[in-house]
């Protein structure tokens, strides 16, 4: 390990204990704070995770979350009822920049919301997280408000597979961090570098772009480390995760879509093909399925120009 990296982790890697809400609030001062959910057939949990942010900090005793909003990604289920319910704005996917035609994809969500949120911090948390505690917001948000140098802050964990300790983020581990660690290895000090629980300041994420798919993770840190520098990165243990893990061949597409978006970073030249084929066993043996790696990026909002309208007004 880098020795920036390994100074990097004693300055900027803290526990949520390290910050008292007390504290926090104090921070705030006028500084507005929006917590994003990206949500696709989450009914079972998303109505939990709203609940408690109502609850535990969007109250008159601890005002620290000023909007909290659900981005509705097309599900066919209840999950905007449910969100809607538990006291979450819903606001679907495809009513936000319509000149802009929606596509599927996690990034294009945490994209476009930038479009419907006020915050002058925001907040992205995954929704399909369970046994949801409401140190997942105050940890990632609290450096935000009382370090004025940090700008992005992720959530660091425990996740475990199943009922065993540790074995959670497959892809983490066979992916993304031999990946950093070959090609940024200013980000090997990051534990989870493909967490979905993230809070940034939005002077820096509307200058980011956002691979529209299962990179944005990926793809947003390595930006953010090469506009603002490692030291304005830092990290947060907020305890144990514990979430609907994927299947194997989800995690394949996951997998090439996160090496399509370092490629990418690393030569804007000539690209492998962005498909990947897998095989599923079927009547006449193992059958080749073949899908679309998410290839397409958002701008940075900051070049958008409804974005730069509503600004304006």
């Amino acid at each position: 390990m880098l020795e920036e990296v390994e100074r990097w982790l004693d300055r900027r890697s803290w526990s949520v204990a390290d910050r008292p809400l007390e504290r926090i609030l104090a921070a705030k001062r006028n500084t507005r704070v929006s917590v994003v959910l990206p949500a696709l057939n989450e009914e079972a949990t998303v109505g939990d995770i709203v609940a408690v942010i109502r609850r535990e900090l969007m109250s008159e005793a601890v005002p620290l979350v000023d909007e909290l909003v659900v981005i509705d990604s097309g599900s066919t289920d209840r999950t905007a009822e449910v969100a809607a319910a538990a006291g979450a704005r819903v606001v679907a996917r495809d009513a936000i920049l319509p000149r802009i035609p929606a596509v599927p994809g996690k990034g294009e969500v945490l994209w476009r919301s930038l479009m419907v949120t006020s915050g002058d911090v925001v907040c992205f948390v995954d929704a399909d997280l369970r046994d949801f505690s409401a140190d997942f917001v105050t940890g990632i948000v609290g450096p935000l408000l009382t370090d004025p140098d940090v700008d992005f802050v992720k959530a660091m964990y425990d996740r475990p597979f199943g009922d065993t300790p540790g074995q959670g983020g497959r892809v983490t581990e066979l992916v993304a961090r031999p990946l950093l660690n070959l090609h940024w290895p200013q980000l090997a000090g990051f534990v989870q570098p493909l967490g979905g629980e993230y809070a940034a300041r939005r002077s820096l994420l509307e200058r980011l772009p956002f691979p529209v798919g299962y990179g944005v993770e990926l793809g947003l840190l390595v930006d953010a480390l090469h506009t603002v520098g490692l030291d304005a990165l830092a990290q947060v243990d907020v305890g144990v995760r514990k979430h609907r893990h994927q299947d194997g061949r989800a995690l394949g597409r996951m997998a090439a879509a996160i090496y399509r978006t370092a490629q990418l970073r690393l030569s804007r030249g000539h690209l492998v093909r962005p498909r990947l084929t897998q095989f599923e066993r079927g009547e006449k043996g193992f059958e080749p399925r073949t899908y679309d790696v998410d290839t397409e990026e958002r701008p940075p909002m900051a070049e958008i120009t409804e974005y730069a309208q509503r600004r304006v007004a």
